[in-house]
């Protein structure tokens, strides 16, 4: 029998050399003689340790890394195939301190499979919730989703079950279930994570959703910045529809559903709900104005559910395992797991999936283990571009949206990134406002021109012109882009700039009296 040697094939593991590193251990095998099988899997996430090199052995897949093609011949000349000692040896993979205390659901099979093998996928869970929805009704699949507690994993944390319930109930010739993957802030990953590393999962999550809402057609909006996510997908969507999961009849059932991948135009809008339908429909990435919601008229005017892949990648485990051992895990009202992404200044950066509730301090010391550069930590952003900067004093904060509501900041995606007290915070908040000018669809006043005069305003600011009446200037015009803007690129702009003046109004030349509003 061949020894089995793992290599991620995910984005991040083959920009830090795992492609030279499976083929030197080919190479390396070849010229021992050696019966040797690479599979590329997905990443752990322990992205410190990419390319992380697990080996399979009769105790169980033991983990080396990180490995550099140099390394090869020394592996092999220590017996790593055996799990023999070798300095970059990590020990067994599942005994990893940073895994040993994750509870992944979502991402349970994430780096433990190949993720092109539908055996694979089988042989370790998959297909357990469709098989169990393929024998409910539409309106039990939608209720088992409404009692896990199940939210958006997108940034908006809005209830799924309400949103299916309202496609099931919409009467229409045609509905859709579409998938947003154009993931587009700064510090996320786990979408592409998931894609990359276990693509069956979320096909399994969409057609669950299909057969919940009563959608037989489906698309993949794919983030055009992705193109091994398109590989890994378009060739996953081809071996589901010849194993019959995907087609006229899912798995002999009967009920017809079918996914077909698009990729988008790199526009970060695009990642609003409504700019998404347009751009798949295959007009401007513009976003609509709502009422009506897309759950009653979405895709081509018709009922559509539309969630992001963590989202539906976390419906399979809901229906294998019950709603309410999903809801069981959490507090208040966010319930279950969330795959959390840790960037920036940090020294053990990757993704951490665990129940909602944990804190800040956790992830960012315990599992980050700091910064990177070993100076303080001084700021934390939540949630991607347009999240709240939360300075070091609030790190013991529980992670849940309720909470993080309370304070001014949003969850969010679940990306976390951390900055050292170098970090200038005026300048921060500056490329906020500057973020938002760029990537406006230009539809509404507010964004497109608030964010362009909020650059001007802060630059002022920071120049030591007329401060006080600059700022109240700005509070004045994050004001209006929270209130007037048509989606959350425009009304979740002041956030950021706001929480940087509030937290760190040194920065903008301000004593703490005046960044509160006073002259």
């Amino acid at each position: 029998m061949s020894a089995i040697v793992y290599v991620p094939g995910d984005a991040a593991a083959r920009s830090l050399g795992a492609d030279a590193v499976a083929r030197t251990i080919r190479d390396e095998a070849a010229r021992l003689g050696l019966d040797l099988r690479v599979v590329r899997n997905g990443s752990r996430g322990l992205m410190w340790l990419e390319p992380l090199v697990e080996v399979s052995t009769s105790g169980g897949r033991v983990a080396y890394g990180p490995v550099a093609p140099g390394d090869v011949a020394g592996l092999f000349a220590a017996g790593f195939l055996t799990g023999a000692a070798h300095p970059l040896r990590q020990g067994h993979t599942d005994a990893i301190p940073w895994l040993l205390r994750q509870d992944r659901l979502a991402f349970a099979r994430v780096g433990v499979v190949d993720p092109l093998s539908l055996d694979d996928w089988r042989a370790h869970g998959g297909g357990r919730g469709l098989d169990a929805a393929l024998a409910m009704a539409p309106a039990a699949i939608v209720d088992a989703i409404s009692r896990s507690g199940l939210r958006g994993r997108g940034g908006a944390g809005f209830p799924t079950g309400i949103k299916w319930k309202t496609v099931l109930d919409t009467p229409a010739p045609q509905k859709y279930v579409v998938c947003n993957a154009d993931e587009g802030d700064s510090g996320t990953y786990s979408d592409r994570m998931l894609m990359e590393g276990d693509p069956f999962t979320l096909i399994e999550g969409m057609i669950i959703a299909g057969l919940g809402v009563g959608a037989t057609k489906a698309y993949i909006y794919l983030r055009s910045e992705y193109p091994d996510c398109e590989r890994v997908l378009l060739a996953a969507l081809d071996r589901a529809r010849a194993a019959g999961l995907l087609g006229a009849s899912v798995l002999g059932s009967g009920r017809a559903f079918d996914i077909v991948l698009r990729r988008g135009a790199g526009a970060y809008v695009c990642g609003e709900e409504t700019a998404l339908l347009e751009s798949l429909e295959g007009k401007r990435g513009e976003v609509r104005f709502r009422p009506p919601v897309p759950a009653q008229v979405g895709l081509f005017g018709m009922p559509t559910a539309l969630n992001n892949v963590v989202t539906l990648g976390s419906v399979p485990a809901i229906l294998a395992d019950g709603p309410d051992a999903y809801a069981a895990r959490g507090v208040g009202r966010s319930r279950g797991t969330l795959a959390f992404q840790l960037g920036g200044n940090i020294r053990h950066g990757g993704l951490v999936e665990v129940p909602f509730g944990v804190s800040l301090a956790t992830l960012v010391n315990d599992y980050g283990g700091g910064t990177a550069s070993g100076r303080p930590i001084r700021a934390v952003q939540v949630g991607g571009p347009l999240g709240a900067f939360l300075p070091a004093s609030a790190l013991d904060i529980p992670l849940d949206y309720e909470t993080f509501a309370a304070r001014g900041a949003i969850v969010g995606h679940g990306g976390i990134v951390v900055f050292d007290d170098t970090v200038d915070m005026a300048k921060m908040a500056r490329y906020a406002m500057e973020f938002c000018a760029i990537e406006s669809c230009g539809k509404c006043t507010p964004c497109r021109i608030g964010s362009t005069r909020g650059v001007e305003v802060i630059d002022r600011i920071r120049n030591g012109e007329r401060r006080p009446q600059n700022v109240a200037l700005l509070r004045d015009l994050c004001d209006t882009m929270t209130g007037a803007s048509l989606c959350a690129l425009g009304g979740m702009t002041a956030w950021p700039v706001l929480s940087a003046l509030e937290h760190f109004p040194e920065d903008f030349g301000l004593r703490p009296a005046a960044a509160g509003g006073g002259s």
